[in-house]
Parts: structure tokens; C-alpha cells; sequence
């Protein structure tokens, strides 16, 4: 598919274009890999669907529903003080929500990424001069996508937090569902073996590679970023033509919730022991929504440059046409101009740039926006308002929440 093609924004079900020249609406940031290959492998989905909500039942299973059973008749118990399985919230975010999200995401990922580098395809934006570089770019982030070396990287990390958890369990000092506290040594059991295999290493995994494929699109835009592109000071959008852009980030609210979840069970637990103050908390909230800004805004943050040559050189141009106009104007309704040049001056008619001057005044050279990350920065906060409700006084809680929401 050429660059220059107008490609709609795909499904889950769209057939794979298998053309030897990829187009920017080709690029599929869950598709490719080994983990992809060994999921289609074993029929777990295939390259024309993601199956994502057969699979994230499936792979929380895997993760939260055998330790559950391993621990059966125990498991039942929801008793704090016991460190029981159901009443873990760890167990519950990193092994259920956060497995369960992540692989949601992939789907939504996919579809929201494409549709937005569909409209650069669609506009047109990209200059066609910069289309063969920009078809080297898609080859060049494909080729990262799907690297091997990155998700061994990513299973190496799993394989180390594992390790963690391990020596983790043999230092603790309280018996707990995964493991039996004893003065000899602890014994870690049958849910707790499961959870360091399994449980655990898929969840560190999904993250990884989450993160990794984000990278991956946030070096592309910023590729794109550098091309030669067809930006109009005077959009209507307020942003060059690229406000469709700065909506990216909806794409992720999956994978920013599972994100979330995983660091409020954190707190959640010191919080059960009654170590979190509001203070504390409140800053704990406005330094991960700084973090999950920042995830976003790198990317973005390349095409300020542009937008700010743009705006610049758009005002300096229409600037000096609109001095033209109306000093001709001038002349035209009193005689002469009040500050006269014996030079003389065209008498062509000019148009009057002074709307498109004031619209280019308007243009934002900051593609993030408030309003386009609202439902990013609900999902990251929700899961830390829930954790703090569970000690903290609500109200409070939720105040916070809603002032973040609004800054």
C-alpha cells in the first residue's frame, strides 16, 4: 500500500496487507514477535483477529484462577490478618486486572494507532517528497516491533522479578497463602510456586512488552515529526491540522488502568497497615499522573517544533501582508498614509489577512491537551481513589481525584 493511499482505520478482522511496501496505515503495534508467532501458533488467535477477550479469560485464568484452586479449601478465606488469597489486593491487580487489561489493550492499541496514522495518510499531511522516507521509517519501526532481542529482554525481566519473589518468600516473617511461615525455613506452597512460574512472570512480561511496542510508536512519531509536512496555520482544529494526533493516548486507557492497578494494590496494602497519610497519598496520585502525562507527552512533544516554525513563520508572513493592507487602506480613506514613504507602495488589491493572522495567533504548538487525555488520566487515577477509600476518609479521596481531573 503506497503512503500516499487513503486507507481506512481497521478492525480486528481486517486481512493483513502483504504488500512488499507498507503504508503508515500498515503498522499493527500488536502484531509481530515471538509471543505473537507462539500465541498463533497454538490457535490462540490469528493474523486476521486478536481474539483479545477469549484470551485475557484464558490468560487470567492462568495467572489468578490456578493458584486459586491450589489453594483450595483455604483459598475461600477473606481473612485480612491470614494474608488470604481473595483478600490479597496484589493478587487481584497484578494477576487478574492487570493480565486481564493488558491484553484487552492489545485490540484497542491496534485500532487507535492506525486510525490516527491513517489520517496522515488521508489528509494527505506528509509531503509526498517524504514518502519514501517515511516508508523506510514504518520498515524500520516493524523491524523493532517484531525484534526478538527486545522480548527476550522482556522475558528476561520476567524471569528476574521471579527470582525476586522467590528469595522474597524466604525472607518473610508471616505465613500467607503462598508461603508457610516457619523458624526453620519457610515452605512455599503449591499457589505460591505457581504464582512465581507463571503468574507473576506473565504479568511482568505483558508490562514489559507493552511498554517496549509503546516505545517502538513513540520513536515512529517522532520520525514523522521530522519529515517535511503539509501543517496549516489556520486549521481549524487549533493545531496545524493535527489535533487528531493528540487523541493517541485514549488508545491506551486499558493498559494505563492495569498499570495503575498493579501500584495502587501497592499502596493499598500500606494503607491496610495504616502507614499512608492524606499528604502522602495525595502526592503518590500527582506523581504517577505526572508519570502516565509524561508516558504520553514524549512522543507528542516532537511535533512542537513544527507547529512553533509553523506558527512563527505563518505570523511573520502574514504580519507583513496585513502592514500592506492596511496601510493601502489607509490611503484609500485618507488620502495619504500618516507615517508617508516617498518610496512608493502597491496599489494592487490586497486581501485582508487579519482573520487568518488572528487564527494563527490561536494556533498551540503542545499537542497534549486536558481534554484529550481526561480519559487517561481517569483511568490512572481511579484505581488509587478506590485503594484510598478503602482507609482514607472518601470524600478527601475523591476530591483529590477530581481536582487532578480538572487541572
Amino acid at each position: 500500500m503506497s503512503v500516499n493511499g487513503v486507507t481506512h482505520p481497521s478492525t480486528d478482522n481486517d486481512a493483513v496487507d502483504k504488500s512488499p511496501s507498507p503504508g503508515l496505515a500498515d503498522f499493527r503495534a500488536s502484531h509481530g514477535g515471538p509471543f505473537f508467532e507462539l500465541q498463533a501458533q497454538l490457535k490462540l488467535l490469528r493474523e486476521n483477529t486478536l481474539r483479545s477477550g477469549t484470551r485475557a479469560i484464558l490468560f487470567v485464568a492462568l495467572a489468578w484462577g490456578v493458584p486459586f484452586l491450589l489453594g483450595i479449601p483455604r483459598s475461600f478465606s477473606l481473612d485480612h490478618s491470614q494474608n488470604a488469597y481473595l483478600a490479597d489486593p496484589g493478587v487481584w491487580a497484578k494477576f487478574f486486572i492487570c493480565i486481564g487489561a493488558f491484553i484487552l489493550a492489545e485490540q484497542q492499541v491496534e485500532r487507535g494507532l492506525r486510525a490516527r496514522l491513517a489520517q496522515f495518510v488521508r489528509a494527505p499531511i506528509i509531503a509526498p517528497t517524504a514518502t519514501t522516507q517515511a516508508t523506510r521509517d514504518l520498515s524500520e519501526a516493524l523491524h523493532r516491533r517484531d525484534s526478538r532481542g527486545a522480548e527476550l529482554v522482556c522475558l528476561a525481566g520476567a524471569i528476574f522479578a521471579a527470582a525476586l519473589s522467590y528469595f522474597n518468600f524466604h525472607t518473610v516473617d508471616v505465613s500467607s497463602w503462598a508461603v508457610e511461615y516457619r523458624p526453620q525455613g519457610n515452605r512455599i506452597t503449591a499457589a505460591g510456586w505457581w504464582s512465581i512460574c507463571v503468574s507473576l512472570p506473565l504479568f511482568v512480561f505483558l508490562f514489559l512488552r507493552g511498554m517496549w511496542r509503546h516505545l517502538v510508536w513513540a520513536q515512529l512519531l517522532r520520525r514523522i515529526a521530522r519529515l517535511d509536512l503539509r501543517l496549516v496555520a489556520t486549521h481549524p482544529d487549533g493545531k496545524g491540522g493535527l489535533a487528531f494526533l493528540a487523541q493517541y493516548p485514549n488508545a491506551y486507557v486499558f493498559f494505563v488502568f492495569g498499570m495503575s492497578s498493579a501500584i495502587a494494590a501497592a499502596i493499598a496494602k500500606n494503607l491496610l497497615q495504616e502507614s499512608l497519610s492524606m499528604t502522602t497519598f495525595s502526592m503518590v496520585m500527582t506523581g504517577w499522573l505526572a508519570i502516565v502525562i509524561a508516558f504520553f507527552a514524549y512522543p507528542l512533544s516532537a511535533f512542537t517544533p513544527p507547529l512553533s516554525r509553523l506558527k512563527q513563520n505563518g505570523l511573520t508572513l502574514l504580519g507583513a501582508q496585513a502592514t500592506r493592507y492596511h496601510r493601502a487602506a489607509e490611503r484609500k480613506s485618507v488620502g495619504r498614509n500618516i507615517f508617508e514613504d516617498p518610496t512608493p507602495e502597491p496599489t494592487d488589491d490586497i486581501p485582508d489577512p487579519s482573520k487568518l493572522y488572528e487564527a494563527t495567533q490561536k494556533l498551540k504548538t503542545v499537542l497534549v491537551s486536558r481534554e484529550a487525555v481526561v480519559p487517561v488520566a481517569a483511568a490512572a487515577l481511579i484505581p488509587f481513589a478506590v485503594a484510598g477509600a478503602t482507609k482514607l476518609p472518601y470524600k478527601e479521596v475523591f476530591s483529590v481525584m477530581k481536582k487532578l481531573l480538572l487541572l
